[in-house]
């Protein structure tokens, strides 16, 4: 059975919905692009956690900070409440996650910034959130570019602003990998090797994830797809670099108030993004890296492979994490 589209999950919603005490805020509109891939049972277990994290607050009516809550924790875990992290960690996770909104933010087909956080989740340090603006079932090659450029951005922030990287983006260097390989070998996106399919994917079904491939070329091709792959990722370093680079000021301010708030999202979040650059020229720059790098990955969760779906969920986060 195929996921719901925007209006099936907007309508799922608020069939669970019904008689709950509902504040009102709470937009299902605005749930419905949040919630990308979500399927009949995850969307009605979003109702319910609403309800609990409700019921926790002693509030009579469910608020739209509830559902908001609810589809981090199905995403990325509940909150790691009991995890000290020290405050170098976190201005790194900051810095780290205000880089891959950044980039998202500056680059014309990336998705959306929703929401970006330092809050602790499962395995995560953190995550940004980009929903895009209605269901996708089709990419495009600039698309994926933009994707891969808002992978590195985590990396790229650390490197700008402490001139240092840590383990941190390792999960968003193999996210980056997998785009690159995924626009090469399946859907024919490269300029040098030309329209063509390379091996074929023996998957498990049941399981969702892929065994082995069955390769269809020689040695000499393969080092070619080396060759693009790394072409391709460093082509989204050097453009998530110059985003950041060109908008250095926006991110120290970014991710200065992720240090103070944890979390930021709607209108606070586009002031920091629309704001004048020549506000703070140099301020906030931390100039000491860290003396232990983080061992967490503070990216979203997302797809193993980039296929024409629906969407690249980001929390997810993402979430690169």
């Amino acid at each position: 059975m195929d996921l719901p589209d925007i209006e099936g999950r907007k309508a799922i919603l608020k069939v669970h919905a019904s008689g709950k005490p509902l504040a009102p805020e709470v937009k299902f509109d605005s749930l419905a692009k949040e919630t990308p891939g979500f399927s009949g049972a995850e969307l009605s277990n979003l109702v319910n956690e609403a309800a609990i994290m409700a019921a926790r607050g002693n509030r009579k009516s469910i608020v739209m900070n509830d559902f908001e809550e609810a589809v981090d924790r199905i995403i990325a875990g509940p909150q790691r409440k009991s995890r000290v992290i020290n405050h170098r960690e976190k201005e790194m996770t900051a810095y780290h996650e205000a880089g891959h909104a950044l980039v998202a933010w500056a680059m014309p087909h990336a998705d959306p910034v929703h929401k970006i956080s330092i809050v602790a989740r499962g395995q995560m340090g953190g995550h940004t959130s980009l929903v895009p603006e209605e269901d996708r079932y089709l990419w495009t090659k600039n698309q994926f570019r933009d994707r891969m450029a808002v992978t590195m951005g985590g990396r790229v922030a650390e490197q700008i602003i402490f001139d240092e990287i840590t383990t941190g983006a390792s999960n968003d260097l193999e996210q980056a990998t997998k785009l690159a390989l995924g626009m090469i070998k399946r859907y024919g996106m490269s300029d040098s090797l030309g329209p063509r399919t390379f091996g074929k994917v023996q998957e498990m079904v049941f399981l969702g994830r892929e065994i082995s491939e069955e390769r269809d070329y020689g040695d000499k091709v393969a080092e070619e797809i080396d060759d693009e792959v790394k072409t391709l990722i460093n082509k989204a370093y050097t453009d998530a670099e110059e985003m950041l680079v060109t908008h250095k000021p926006k991110l120290v301010r970014l991710a200065e108030y992720l240090i103070e708030y944890e979390t930021v999202s709607g209108e606070a979040m586009n002031r920091l993004f629309n704001a004048d650059d020549d506000v703070q020229p140099d301020g906030g720059d931390p100039a000491v890296p860290p003396e232990n790098p983080p061992s967490f990955s503070p990216t979203h969760p997302q797809p193993s492979l980039p296929r024409p779906a629906p969407t690249l969920p980001s929390t997810s986060t993402e979430s690169d994490s």
